[in-house]
């Protein structure tokens, strides 16, 4: 399918406009002189979230996309980063309906949505979870299968394999709409009001919350390179075509060791091994369920962790023009955005920035 023709300027739909990603990519769509509908479950936190931007926010949910699709229309380009992820690493009942309804069945809806309206391009955030380890130990990339032995605990990861082979299959019979796929790693960045994991994980840190350090790591990257890599596959990503979105890959350990080194703070001298690390996480998610309050570790979250991939990026290198940034500069900006914002009082002067 060939590229459609686009103004240099367009008009953008963004969905899960709240979220680290999707704060970043309507930032970095504003900035770049493009218009934008920033669809939000609610729209006082949208407000909240997006601050005075000059967006048109547009509330509705994932879940009935029948009822705002009349503001797809006009829209040149789709950008669907909603999914049902956050809430997912929490206990709970019933998350397979859930991951079904908006994360695989949601997103064939709003692609058949965005087509009917005219939509000239959909960008999809995916996820790097899709992508397993190569059986000769070399990196993967965007053409190696899928994880099966992850599917088997990480239902959030099967829901975004299922999503895939749904675009995959509606890709057969609709011609008139490009889709690019975005696989990103492990999400950080400042805007994690959330917060995610990640940003859970540098809270605990500078509030002294974290007695030990976690094992394992994990394949990380910025938001706001992801974001980047977003805008550019509406004029440079081919239809069809998954592109891995990284940095590379930290443990835990060294994570931290670079959050200790931006504000001084003592890393805990404690380490945490695997088995311990569920063995917390288990009894963190009893009592989540009595307390109603989100458990400090879940057996999911603890299970990913230590599932190590190495990823081979070069694909949307040389295609989308991605150059991740540092990472040090992506804790420290975090680091600063949670002082800014309030989320923790400053007891420590940070390192000086990197060039």
């Amino acid at each position: 399918m060939n590229q459609p023709h686009l103004a240099d300027k367009w008009t953008v739909f963004v969905t899960g406009s709240t979220g680290l990603l999707g704060s970043n990519l309507v930032r970095a769509l504003l900035e770049q002189g493009h218009r934008v509908k920033a669809l939000a479950r609610n729209p006082e936190k949208a407000r909240k979230v997006l601050g005075n931007l000059d967006v048109e926010i547009v509330t509705g949910d994932m879940e009935n996309v029948d009822a705002f699709e009349q503001h797809l229309h006009g829209v040149d380009v789709l950008m669907h980063t909603a999914a049902y992820f956050r809430e997912y690493y929490q206990p709970g009942e019933d998350h397979w309906h859930k991951l079904g309804l908006i994360n695989i069945q949601g997103t064939v809806n709003i692609l058949n949505a965005a087509e009917r309206q005219g939509v000239k391009k959909a960008i999809y955030v995916s996820s790097s979870t899709t992508i397993g380890s190569n059986p000769d130990g070399t990196p993967s990339d965007e053409t190696s299968g899928p994880a099966e032995s992850e599917m088997d605990f990480n239902l959030y990861a099967r829901s975004k394999v299922v999503a895939e082979e749904g675009i995959e299959h509606w890709r057969t019979t609709h011609h008139d709409m490009p889709v690019v796929l975005i696989n990103p790693t492990w999400i950080w960045g400042p805007g994690d009001a959330g917060p995610t994991a990640a940003g859970k994980l540098i809270l605990d840190f500078l509030q002294g919350n974290l007695p030990a350090i976690p094992s394992g790591g994990s394949s990380v990257v910025d938001a706001r390179d992801v974001a980047q890599a977003m805008i550019a596959a509406v004029t440079h990503g081919h239809d069809g075509e998954r592109y891995i979105v990284n940095n590379q890959y930290y443990s835990l350990a060294e994570i931290i060791g670079m959050l200790s080194k931006i504000t001084g703070r003592p890393a805990p001298r404690l380490h945490m091994p695997y088995a311990i690390g569920m063995a917390f996480a288990t009894v963190a998610e009893l009592a989540a369920q009595v307390t109603g309050h989100p458990p400090l570790a879940t057996r999911d979250g603890i299970r990913t962790l230590h599932y190590k991939v190495e990823y081979n990026n070069a694909k949307a290198n040389h295609e989308l023009g991605h150059q991740p940034r540092s990472f040090e500069q992506t804790l420290r900006d975090e680091v600063q955005w949670y002082i800014d914002k309030g989320y923790i009082q400053q007891a420590f002067k940070l390192s000086p920035a990197m060039n």
